[in-house]
């Protein structure tokens, strides 16, 4: 059976101090409320790794990194390498997510070379995939995640593919308020679902967790996680206030 996930991603917010105390109010209802299937997955600043995953041993709550460098080791000023990220004590990164696509400009080759580097070092992984607004108008939006995966992802033998978790993301609903609806959330999802089974059969296809991203709330998470091929979200905005993103987390 497939794991439940609710992952927040803090993107470039909070302090050291404000982001241990927000992983400490989560970490607390989670050991007081969580039912035992539902995972839940920090994602602070790298800043953060070491203090936030220290404080979640023994928990139920895991920590990962935003993103990673592409290579090893070596001469690239500012990068972070998995290694690193790993000997923090963190088990996941998110890889592909569309502000590292669309600002930083990382393109299929270098996310596939993420991806690779990442598993090398033991990390999962949550690799984004998502279409802009105008490709959702022109109806290109299922070619073009169709194209984020091929080139990605899929890549990866059917073994490594156990370690990935995919999140759909639509790049028109990310921060702006707007969220696909429950019915365009489980298409996408359903579409993505079938290019696994496709490539990777029909077992893999039945466990790999399919996460929604894009202005999930308290409100609308109950809907979207209703549907059949929705596992959870990766969750931005309201994953910076215990109260919102501890209520996303019951609407399962």
């Amino acid at each position: 059976m497939r794991k439940k996930i609710v992952a927040g991603n803090w993107k470039m917010n909070k302090n050291i101090d404000e982001g241990i105390m927000l992983a400490r109010e989560i970490m607390e209802f989670a050991g007081h409320n969580l039912s035992t299937d539902v995972n839940i997955i920090l994602f602070p600043p790298f800043v953060h790794l070491y203090p936030v995953t220290q404080l979640l041993k023994g928990s139920k709550v895991s920590c990962g990194a935003q993103n990673c460098g592409s290579e090893e080791a070596g001469a690239f000023t500012g990068e972070v390498s998995a290694s690193m990220i790993a000997s923090t004590g963190s088990e996941y990164v998110i890889i592909g997510h569309s502000e590292r696509r669309s600002i930083f400009g990382e393109d299929d080759n270098t996310l596939a070379s993420k991806v690779r580097v990442a598993l090398n070092y033991g990390l999962k992984v949550i690799f984004c995939c998502g279409e802009t607004l105008p490709q959702r108008e022109d109806g290109s939006h299922f070619s073009v995640v169709k194209d984020q995966l091929e080139k990605g992802l899929f890549f990866l033998l059917e073994n490594e593919i156990d370690s990935i978790v995919i999140a759909y993301e639509p790049v028109w609903a990310i921060g702006t308020g707007v969220t696909a609806s429950s019915d365009q959330a489980q298409e996408m999802h359903k579409y993505i679902r079938g290019l696994v089974y496709e490539k990777y059969g029909k077992y893999t296809s039945d466990e790999i967790s399919i996460l929604y991203g894009g202005s999930c709330n308290p409100k609308n998470a109950p809907e979207l996680f209703g549907m059949k091929d929705v596992d959870g979200g990766l969750i931005g905005g309201a994953s910076l206030k215990a109260a919102d993103f501890c209520s996303i987390i019951n609407s399962f």
